[in-house]
């Protein structure tokens, strides 16, 4: 699918011009393309400090947040490669601890696009290799990469020897771009996406998962095995629960307990315990257990069950609690109907923009009941669906041109909370219209 990413500066906006003529909506993985690239401009990915290589459907980036605040808790410097972006492109590149400037940017990517327009490697191969570039002539002491689409033929799983790779939750998400049965994949989709994201396992180095049904570990110990990793599975060699509010960890080192992460929602203690499990499994970067305490509280990950700020859209509804969240699948329309059948904050007015390649469905089912609500609204610049694709029996399910229309809409029901979710460029369009930019 095309990316769309825009930027307020015209020496950014001329290389994101050139790579969209270049590979003009160009989603194919692979490797071959990505390690032709890195060696047109010096192998950048075999000189980055200790990386961490995180992948999964859902919570992989609020894990590499929980990675990220731990290591700067401990007064150390992380890059950190992330996608998409929600607000500005330069979010998916944070050299040491800032979002990488403008003018670096622009001359970075003109670099890896002088030195490999004959190879047309795609939207994503380009900017890793432009952000690996960054980390490698940026000093830090970690590097946090965050897998795009998949994990075994991601552009990111060039690099050979992470100190730490992890799982997070897995469930159905862009499937099509993964391999058929056909192609040699598992027959089951579920066994099929655990195998593929088991793909960064690396031989020696720790592979850290959440836990899953028997099929699916099954296939991920196989993969490990034949890779030559260190399977390091929660349930056995390491687990965590939440109890008396607080975060209880424990692994053969020992056991700890933290307070629950700012962040919202159940789900984001197991991001937290996965990223601990990461960092507590390998030996090239220390945090102390103070500095996992302080991490709680760090981690932010915007668009991820995050409440607005007073803004030009909350001023709209001033009484209400607005809420944002890109969610998109089954495991998001699960973490956020739990987070609010347990907040005791009642009916939920749904404000939904979903893209046409995703089934609202899987993620509408988990908040039957939950809803007072549904007004759809167009996700710009992209294919979405309309609102037909939305009815549910005995709800109000309406349509709005804008979210910002929504709202004025929604005024008149005086609701007390609001959801805004779908999708992930919805969500960056809501933070900007809010002023409410990642930073």
């Amino acid at each position: 699918m095309a990316d769309g990413a825009r930027s307020d500066h015209p020496a950014v906006q001329k290389q994101l011009d050139r790579l969209s003529l270049l590979s003009p909506g160009r989603d194919v993985l692979g490797l071959e393309r990505i390690n032709a690239v890195v060696e047109r401009v010096g192998n950048p990915h075999l000189k980055l400090p200790p990386v961490f290589h995180v992948a999964g459907t859902n919570g992989k980036g609020s894990t590499c947040a929980f990675l990220r605040a731990a290591i700067e808790a401990e007064g150390l410097k992380a890059h950190v490669y992330s996608s998409p972006h929600l607000v500005r492109f330069n979010e998916r590149i944070r050299l040491a601890g800032t979002l990488i400037e403008d003018k670096y940017l622009a001359a970075l990517l003109a670099r890896v696009l002088d030195a490999s327009e004959d190879i047309n490697p795609s939207f994503f191969e380009a900017t890793t290799a432009a952000a690996m570039l960054a980390f490698a002539e940026t000093p830090a002491d970690a590097c946090i990469l965050e897998v795009g689409l998949g994990g075994r033929l991601d552009a990111t799983n060039i690099v050979p020897a992470p100190a730490a790779t992890g799982i997070a939750a897995l469930g159905i998400d862009h499937e099509a771009f993964l391999l058929s049965p056909e192609d040699g994949a598992p027959d089951d989709p579920m066994v099929r996406i655990a195998w593929e994201k088991a793909g960064i396992a690396k031989a020696g180095v720790p592979l850290v998962t959440q836990q899953y049904d028997d099929a699916m570990m099954d296939i991920i110990d196989k993969h490990a095995k034949t890779k030559g990793a260190q399977w390091i599975a929660r349930g056995d060699a390491w687990n965590s629960a939440i109890y008396k509010k607080q975060l209880h960890y424990r692994d053969e080192m020992g056991q700890l307990s933290l307070p629950l992460p700012a962040l919202a929602g159940a789900h984001q203690a197991d991001n937290a315990a996965l990223a601990i499990a990461m960092m507590r499994h390998q030996d090239a970067v220390q945090v102390s257990d103070g500095a996992f305490r302080a991490a709680m509280g760090w981690a932010q990950w915007p668009a991820r069950l995050q409440k607005l700020d007073p803004g030009p859209l909350t001023a709209l509804l001033p009484e209400a609690e607005i809420w944002l969240d890109g969610g998109h699948n089954s495991n998001a329309g699960e973490a956020l109907a739990g987070y609010f059948q347990n907040s005791g904050r009642g009916e939920i007015h749904l404000v939904i923009g979903m893209l046409a390649n995703k089934d609202p469905e899987s993620l509408l089912h988990w908040m039957d009941g939950d809803l007072a609500s549904i007004t759809v609204v167009p996700v710009e610049a992209h294919e979405h669906h309309d609102v037909d694709a939305f009815t549910r029996p005995g709800l109000d399910v309406r349509k709005a041109g804008s979210v910002e229309a929504a709202l004025r809409k929604l005024s008149q029901d005086q609701p007390e909370t609001v959801l805004i979710a779908g999708s992930l460029y919805l969500a960056g369009d809501v933070l900007r219209a809010n002023r409410q930019p990642p930073d």
